[in-house]
């Protein structure tokens, strides 16, 4: 089921990336050839006006194709002085030409801003004082210590209850927890709890010298929030969904920035990187604690999947926008033979990168 949710997120946020490029195409006076759904084979497709719109047989994104937009094909259109390419790509305005390429990664941030600021209006879970606490409220496992005796419970557990010695409390305040388990101690805790929809239980013992500030004190290592779901007027959530979003392209952008830093000095610890195996296994999590929560997360890979875009890089949505920004300067259309090799290098390192990703995503289902 993960798999299935995974694609159709995947499929939608590049259908959005690419109708930005496919309506500022359409506006910008470019001729817009294929608005494709999937990868070929095609299924079936439907002619409306100059533009075919096609559903193929691989649902793992989508495409359009602009006429005039590949370098390949401009040196044969150049020759051909019988056409008026007045509506190709490379004919456009240079600015025109930048702000198709810019639009699907505008797109994107656009559609993030819009899933932060509808979790906003349904109520996205937001931490609370005690004092606050409804019958909603739920205490979640935030952090554990490693080698410490709540290491085997998933950060972002739900705590069910928690009992032993004949005494159990049920959807225990973040107060409550830790009293009970400093009452019990040193005798061992038994808590229930709920994570990706299935309850488990757990019998820990808790131990000392584990807190810094407070060696004497026994505890079992896990650190707690209470969290309920807050919901906005229409005016605040989107306020707040557009601070969510600049936020988050911050953080993203400073995360991604730090990774190549990191490769460049050779200290890159790419095990802490998600790839498709990965993601499959967060949308999971996401989804099995709430709607909330899996429209937070897509919103999260929209903008992963923008600012990854924009990179200047070869074969990416920057790199394009990098050549044409040098034949604006240059006032000379670079070579179709430097454009392909350099396309292809880039190409062929992202892949590289996404197979060694993929690798200790798999590593990780076996640890």
């Amino acid at each position: 089921m993960s798999i299935f949710l995974f694609l159709f997120i995947l499929l939608i946020l590049i259908l959005v990336h690419e109708w930005g490029h496919f309506i500022t195409a359409k506006k910008t006076g470019m001729r817009v050839d294929q608005f494709a759904i999937g990868f070929p084979p095609k299924l079936f497709g439907v002619k409306k006006g100059e533009t075919e719109y096609t559903f193929n047989a691989l649902p793992i994104g989508g495409f359009v194709k602009i006429w005039g937009e590949n370098y390949e094909e401009i040196d044969g259109l150049k020759k051909d002085k019988k056409t008026d390419h007045s509506r190709a790509f490379y004919a456009r305005p240079k600015w025109a030409q930048a702000v198709v390429l810019v639009a699907g990664v505008f797109m994107n941030v656009v559609f993030a801003w819009f899933l932060f600021s509808v979790t906003n209006l349904i109520g996205s879970p937001t931490q609370i004082s005690e004092t606050e606490a409804t019958s909603n409220s739920k205490l979640y496992i935030s952090n554990t210590l490693p080698d410490s005796p709540a290491s085997k419970i998933p950060a972002g557990s739900i705590v069910v209850s928690v009992y032993g010695n004949g005494k159990k409390i049920d959807n225990p305040l973040p107060s409550q927890f830790i009293s009970f388990i400093t009452e019990m101690a040193p005798d061992p805790v038994t808590i229930k709890y709920s994570y990706n929809g299935k309850e488990e239980m757990s019998t820990l013992q808790p131990v000392n010298n584990i807190l810094k500030n407070d060696p004497e004190r026994y505890a079992i290592g896990a650190s707690v929030l209470l969290s309920d779901l807050k919901s906005y007027p229409l005016g605040i959530a989107i306020a707040d969904g557009f601070n969510q979003t600049i936020n988050g392209l911050s953080l993203i952008t400073k995360g991604l920035f730090g990774l190549f830093g990191d490769m460049l000095k050779k200290q890159a610890d790419l095990s802490q990187v998600a790839g498709p195996v990965g993601i499959v296994g967060m949308v999971g999590d996401a989804s099995s604690q709430g709607l909330s929560f899996l429209l937070t997360f897509t919103a999260m890979i929209s903008l992963n999947l923008a600012v990854i875009n924009l990179l200047p890089f070869p074969a990416l949505d920057g790199g394009r926008l990098l050549f044409v920004f040098i034949e604006a300067i240059t006032r000379r259309t670079i070579p179709f033979k430097v454009v392909a090799g350099l396309n292809l290098v880039g190409f062929l390192l992202l892949m590289l990168l996404m197979l060694v990703i993929t690798y200790n995503d798999i590593l990780k289902l076996f640890t």
